[in-house]
């Protein structure tokens, strides 16, 4: 059962930082360099290494390569981002 909730709440935080890069780039038009840079590297750097969060929480997806870029979406989103989330899945 935990590791099933781990999973959701990892999904959610991943959700939601696609759909800030979404209204970032599609609705709000902003194209920003460092944002863009940021979510290139942290995939990048996801699929070099083989970095799969979801498939380290037993979260198998037919797809292949998709949990190394949805962890490359959260690796963009920078250390204090995943330093906050760790810190809110603690208090849990």
């Amino acid at each position: 059962m935990e590791n099933k909730t781990l999973g959701i709440t990892t999904f959610a935080i991943l959700i939601e930082g696609i759909i800030t890069y979404i209204n970032q780039f599609f609705v709000q038009e902003s194209f920003c360099w460092q944002m863009i840079f940021s979510l290139i590297l942290g995939i990048t750097v996801a699929v070099a290494y083989k970095l799969d969060l979801p498939a380290y929480l037993n979260l198998k997806s037919e797809i292949p390569y998709i949990g190394c870029v949805l962890t490359g979406v959260l690796l963009s989103r920078g250390a204090n981002y995943i330093f906050d989330v760790l810190g809110k899945l603690s208090l849990s």
